[in-house]
């Protein structure tokens, strides 16, 4: 199971929201290219990093940051703002391995399969990010008429492999991740499913681990709290 430390930027900082709420928002760094080596140094093989900025429809100067930090040979998986063929490519373009479509693949399930004909399916991930049992999108602001495994199972077919899943209301909380309903959305659509939103200890990355089902997860403000290492996470991972 891949662990992904979070670099969640917003106006070039690094940053992070509770509940996807930018009105609560905490900054950990003025400069994500050190938070990167830090990870990198700590075994990182994988970065997830979230375009703030560009999930919101600002301005923002994180493709910059981006091609620094794929330079350091880390795979970064980039998303936020990734709303057609033509922002993917200027991603992986400037050095993504993988892009996260959400809102894209909400509004148009169809449009995934472009996606992945276009970049392979090792490159593309789809957000199944859900608030009280929903999927939602644009910056977690729109809810939509889709349940998770639903949305999850016809993206399958579309040809999509991987799928962030994400509980908004635990997100940034130190809440617990929901892991339960992640490995049920796993098994129920045969997506590689990476964990996301609230986890706080190690033993829940133990749980997912165990599961066999979830090929990885997320982790961001038990990091930036030092709740554990990225060491220990590593380890509790199983190493990969």
């Amino acid at each position: 199971m891949i662990i992904y430390p979070a670099i969640d930027l917003r106006g070039g900082k690094v940053v992070r929201l509770r509940e996807g709420d930018r009105e609560r928002q905490t900054v950990f760094s003025d400069d994500p290219l050190a938070t990167a080596k830090s990870w990198i140094e700590q075994g990182a093989t994988w970065i997830h990093m979230v375009n703030l900025d560009g999930a919101f429809d600002g301005d923002n100067e994180s493709l910059g940051i981006l091609e620094q930090v794929a330079k350091l040979e880390v795979h970064v998986q980039y998303t936020g703002g990734l709303r057609d063929l033509a922002a993917l490519k200027r991603a992986r373009d400037t050095g993504a391995s993988r892009m996260v479509i959400g809102t894209m693949a909400v509004r148009e399930p169809a449009s995934v399969a472009d996606a992945v004909a276009r970049f392979g399916e090792e490159a593309i991930c789809v957000a199944l990010d859900s608030k009280d049992g929903m999927v939602v999108s644009h910056g977690w602001t729109e809810s939509s008429a889709h349940k998770p495994v639903d949305l999850g199972a016809r993206l399958f077919r579309y040809g999509a492999r991987h799928a962030l899943y994400t509980d908004v209301r635990r997100d940034g909380a130190l809440s617990g991740v929901n892991i339960d309903d992640t490995v049920e959305l796993a098994r129920a659509t045969g997506l590689g499913v990476i964990a996301s939103g609230g986890v706080s200890q190690l033993s829940e990355i133990e749980q997912l681990a165990r599961s066999g089902a979830i090929a990885g997860a997320v982790i961001g403000m038990a990091l930036y709290q030092n709740r554990f290492t990225l060491t220990e996470a590593l380890r509790a991972a199983g190493g990969a």
